[in-house]
């Protein structure tokens, strides 16, 4: 089997797997020294999964740690398409090799903080809570459409086949860079609620 075929392979099994694990890590909660399964309904009883855990606190402290992530995220995003368009692919290239590890570190902490903490809610009223929601729910789309394009991007590239890295790069970008600033926009509107 060739490498394009195993990337392939691999871009869809993360594009799938990534947003079902995380949906599904979502539903856990570590609660003093146990991990719980709860789906946060009021007819639903959690279930203790593992008992006698180390235990853990709620990491409060991540919101702030991983919206500083997008920001730097969205800052090198616009840096590599300044960069490719002046011919510096090896710049580009590490500036976007950056932004998918933070993309990552950004996943980790988001997990981390959600199953150790209480979900926060929105608490503000009218035109500005309908804007927050609209931003949230297309943040939290388009950060699962993006997936793929960023993974078939990178492959392209990787694979000197820059023609198509192009084509695709120009969809990848706008929708990326919609995350990584709509992240810093939903953390700045909750993080009075916190």
């Amino acid at each position: 089997m060739n490498k394009i075929k195993i990337y392939n392979i691999l871009t869809v099994l993360i594009s799938v797997l990534v947003p079902v694990v995380v949906a599904l890590l979502l539903f856990l909660k570590w609660d003093a020294d146990k991990l719980i399964f709860d789906l946060r309904s009021p007819n639903f009883q959690p279930i203790i999964l593992i008992e006698n855990l180390p235990i853990a606190k709620p990491l409060t402290f991540l919101p702030p740690i991983y919206a500083t992530i997008n920001a730097i995220t969205a800052v090198l995003l616009v840096t590599a398409v300044y960069f490719i368009k002046r011919g510096k692919r090896q710049i580009h290239e590490n500036l976007i090799k950056i932004c998918i590890a933070l993309s990552l570190c950004f996943l980790v902490m988001y997990i981390s903080y959600h199953i150790t903490s209480d979900p926060t809610l929105f608490q503000g009223e009218g035109f500005i809570k309908y804007l927050y929601y609209f931003i949230l729910i297309s943040h939290i789309l388009l950060s699962i459409i993006v997936i793929p394009f960023v993974l078939v991007s990178y492959v392209r590239a990787i694979s000197n086949d820059f023609k198509r890295h192009k084509k695709i790069a120009r969809i990848t970008y706008p929708i990326w860079l919609y995350v990584a600033v709509t992240g810093v926009i939903v953390y700045l509107m909750i993080s009075p609620y916190y």
